[in-house]
């Protein structure tokens, strides 16, 4: 099957500047700020960790400025993620659970004060607003079902850098346990690291 892949959410802003000074402030990456005839402006960001982006810019949709609401950015921490918006000077709600305990209801239907009290994956959020009153939810993400994981982005050289470490040191364990060098170590390292990222749930 053609592989579809969700790239790009395009926000409707009311003031561009406005707008970018945001995604800035709370770490999002710009990837690009083009201009051009007739006002027509695109501004392309990505956020830390993510695959999709967000465009923001004049001209690129025709959607009341606030009018987007639901959008889900996933953290693997929701209380440090819900620390790090504060600091930035972002106003967020609390992180709720929903009394179900699997997805959230509209609005603040069934909604329950702190995380899911198992911290279980997919089971605790958060909301907050853009400038312009486009809404988004946090939630939080910290094992992927069955079938939901077929890549990995490291945020960081560093984090890259742990993660093959880790590997080597699980490596030379299992050396030790074969009593010889490994010939097939790519192999090895691939399937820890893919375990490890989750991508074999």
């Amino acid at each position: 099957m053609v592989e579809f892949k969700i790239e790009v959410v395009v926000l409707p802003v009311a003031d561009v500047d406005r707008s970018k000074e945001f995604w800035t402030r709370i770490g999002f990456r710009e990837d690009v700020d083009h201009s051009g005839p007739g006002g027509f402006r695109v501004v392309h960001f990505t956020p830390p960790g993510s695959a999709a982006s967000i465009i923001i810019g004049s001209g690129v949709t025709d959607a009341a400025p606030g009018s987007e609401h639901g959008v889900h950015l996933i953290v693997d921490d929701i209380v440090a993620a819900r620390a790090e918006l504060t600091a930035a000077g972002v106003e967020v709600s609390e992180v709720f659970h929903d009394a179900g305990g699997v997805f959230h209801h509209a609005g603040t239907a069934e909604r329950l004060a702190g995380p899911h009290p198992e911290r279980r994956s997919y089971g605790s959020f958060l909301s907050f607003a853009d400038p312009d009153g486009n809404t988004f939810v946090l939630q939080e993400v910290t094992t992927r079902g069955p079938g939901r994981t077929d890549h990995v982005v490291y945020r960081s050289a560093a984090e890259l850098e742990s993660a093959l470490r880790d590997a080597a040191a699980a490596h030379d364990k299992h050396e030790d346990e074969l009593g010889h060098p490994d010939a097939e170590w790519p192999a090895w390292y691939a399937a820890h690291m893919a375990h490890a990222a989750g991508l074999d749930n």
